[in-house]
């Protein structure tokens, strides 16, 4: 059972002697030791696709014709990829999401969702096969029930042959859409990034700036605190004076928690200088905001994480940091999008 106030501060506890343990200091006395930082940055180096749901190539394209077909919307308008989209590093570029009805929250992107143990802003999806058909029948979102996909899908005779390739033969399911939707989205992955090419050893993929930003990242700003791994993020859930009223994000789920309240997922901040606006509810516009908002330390009240304090960061410092942030984010690519069975 998740404990709230003790669960965050222990994180945030182990985080700090795991980083003590490694010979690296959050301590803004002092220069980090770039070196030994940038080794805790590297790549992962494979996917992990789970035991009961492994990868299949076929699985995979499956998914991937599901992802963009707006079949699975009630109206036929929606797709997962109109909340999702890869030109817009796998979000919508707008401050809440757009289904039937505007959403509560912004659409998270989808980039190394294989590695987040917990889905959503709240974290109330165990995994990515429990996630699919929660915006595909809700109202305001896709709107569809479970018969009318599995009924839609079954008359396509195109779907038919794809599921059948995928699973064997037999009738198509909800399970077997949570299955293939679920394996594609593993496969979404954020690109190189000038950052990446950095910490291989190209002395000049960053510039001055962004390297001075790196130190401050790791250092004085201590935005490694939740921002940590190749993926920035810890995959946790802190309260860092964004969300207010009604907005309890984890705490809904956790009431009797006091530091769980207004509480949301530390996002991956891989390419995060094209996925504006920031935070879950869209409400900061710019990095240079965010930036301002960490430098400010967010709303002094129960719930805030112990993490989120004033910074004291200049203007060279800020400018810095952006410079930085801007280095996570890889060259735009195109992305075919499929041939829809009909």
């Amino acid at each position: 059972m998740e404990t709230g106030h003790k669960a965050i501060v222990i994180v945030g506890a182990l985080a700090v002697l795991a980083l003590a343990g490694a010979g690296l200091s959050l301590s803004a006395d002092g220069p980090p030791d770039r070196l030994a930082w940038k080794a805790k940055f590297q790549r992962a180096a494979e996917i992990p696709f789970p035991k009961d749901n492994p990868y299949s190539e076929a699985k995979s394209k499956l998914g991937k014709l599901l992802f963009f077909d707006p079949i699975l919307s009630g109206a036929k308008t929606h797709s997962c990829a109109s909340c999702h989209n890869p030109g817009l590093s796998w979000g919508d570029g707008l401050p809440k999401g757009v289904g039937e009805k505007v959403m509560a929250f912004r659409a998270p992107t989808l980039l190394n969702v294989a590695w987040t143990p917990k889905l959503g802003w709240d974290g109330h999806f165990r995994d990515l096969e429990a996630v699919a058909f929660g915006p595909i029948t809700s109202p305001g979102i896709m709107n569809l029930t479970e018969k009318d996909v599995v009924e839609r899908l079954s008359a396509i005779p195109g779907y038919v042959e794809a599921f059948d390739t995928a699973f064997g033969e037999g009738d198509i399911t909800r399970r077997k859409v949570e299955l293939a939707l679920a394996t594609y989205e593993r496969t979404i992955v954020s690109g190189e990034a000038p950052f990446d090419r950095w910490i291989k050893g190209d002395r000049n993929a960053v510039n001055a700036a962004a390297k001075r930003g790196f130190d401050l990242f790791v250092g004085k700003a201590h935005c490694v605190s939740c921002h940590s791994g190749w993926a920035f993020t810890d995959s946790s859930f802190h309260d860092i004076g964004t969300a207010k009223n009604g907005d309890f994000g984890r705490g809904k789920l956790f009431p009797s928690s006091v530091k769980l309240h207004y509480a949301f997922k530390t996002p991956t901040l891989r390419d995060v200088a094209r996925r504006a606006p920031y935070m879950h509810d869209g409400s900061v516009t710019t990095l240079e905001a965010v930036i301002d908002l960490y430098n400010r330390g967010g709303i002094a009240r129960p719930s805030r994480s112990e993490l989120i304090t004033p910074l004291d960061l200049s203007q060279t410092e800020k400018a810095d940091l952006i410079a930085f942030l801007q280095a996570l984010t890889s060259a735009p690519e195109s992305y075919p999008v499929p041939i829809l069975p009909r």
